[in-house]
């Protein structure tokens, strides 16, 4: 694996997780990553992107730098051609063979800006680092997409699923914020690899790109959506048509236990941060249907599975 930024870039994601499972269940370590160094570029805040690709990383013996870009490093510019007479004090083509210098593998996680829907579907940051640096790239979260959440999401279901084609609804829920399309995106595109009985249910004004919705079931009644469902995974997006845009809050659709009752004793998932009682209520996250915790602790199995990927992609190459 040369880098992570998707599903198409993984031969076997299936093998992928099956292999981030028995690192968890080993809690494995390993020396494999002494002597190399990564670097974390964090252009918005993160929680549980942040600590679990850290622990990974010293899970493997690596060395770690995380850099805030917004706060302790100068602005870069990543465009070209432009006359840097702005804000931008250093642009991406030192920057990246830089950084490229320092570290073995690199880290970046960027966020939808919700007002140019061009500008985030483009993916300028992501592939300019691509681009510009001579060592492999790991998306810590994009503005469309968030590959290691999504692997964890998938290694969640192997542990949890109680027959080999679970029902999972991806459900949209209101959110007080304008939220990106990422989690969802991402989510569909690893789940298009399995054979799972998968369907979304959003209101009529939350369609996401047809890119990610076509050929699967979408209901805009979610709770003939939810009714035998197994697993049942919720997210806020704001709207892709009218991009960035809240159309209407629906409070009708927080995931509520009444709604969970209509389930197959179904597991709820989240990729959290979670606004209580307006995204799920407390009653469903504090219950035994609720899988928000284990799907956090994942993620540093899932990293750690994607990081020994590419050690040894590197040392063999």
């Amino acid at each position: 694996m040369q880098q992570f930024t998707c599903v198409q870039d993984v031969s076997s994601p299936m093998e992928l997780v099956r292999s981030a499972l028995s690192l968890k269940r080993q809690k494995f370590h390993s020396s494999m990553g002494e002597g190399k160094t990564l670097g974390l570029l964090f252009f918005n805040p993160s929680l549980r992107t942040r600590i679990s690709t850290q622990k990974a990383a010293k899970n493997l013996g690596m060395d770690v730098l995380t850099i805030n870009c917004h706060s302790e490093t100068w602005a870069i510019e990543m465009e070209d051609g432009v006359v840097m007479s702005g804000n931008s004090v250093e642009h991406i083509k030192e920057a990246g063979q830089v950084l490229s210098q320092y570290f073995d593998v690199i880290g970046i996680r960027t966020f939808a800006s919700l007002t140019d829907r061009q500008q985030d579907y483009s993916e300028s940051i992501l592939h300019q680092f691509i681009e510009n640096t001579s060592i492999p790239v790991v998306s810590l979260e994009t503005a469309t997409l968030h590959p290691l959440q999504s692997l964890a999401d998938l290694m969640t279901i192997e542990e949890h699923k109680l027959q080999a084609k679970p029902r999972i609804v991806l459900t949209w829920a209101p959110h007080v914020n304008p939220l990106s399309q990422a989690v969802a995106n991402s989510l569909i595109d690893w789940i298009k690899i399995t054979d799972f009985d998968f369907v979304i249910a959003r209101p009529d004004k939350y369609r996401l790109s047809e890119f990610y919705e076509d050929r699967i079931p979408t209901f805009t009644d979610q709770d003939k959506a939810l009714t035998a469902a197994d697993f049942v995974y919720v997210k806020n997006w704001s709207s892709y048509e009218n991009y960035g845009s809240i159309e209407s809050k629906f409070p009708n659709w927080t995931v509520t236990a009444q709604k969970m009752n209509l389930t197959n004793s179904g597991k709820v998932m989240h990729c959290l941060p979670v606004r209580r009682n307006v995204v799920i209520t407390d009653e469903v996250l504090d219950s035994s249907a609720s899988l928000v915790i284990e799907q956090s602790n994942n993620r540093t199995y899932a990293a750690q599975a994607v990081l020994m990927e590419i050690l040894r992609s590197s040392s063999n190459s």
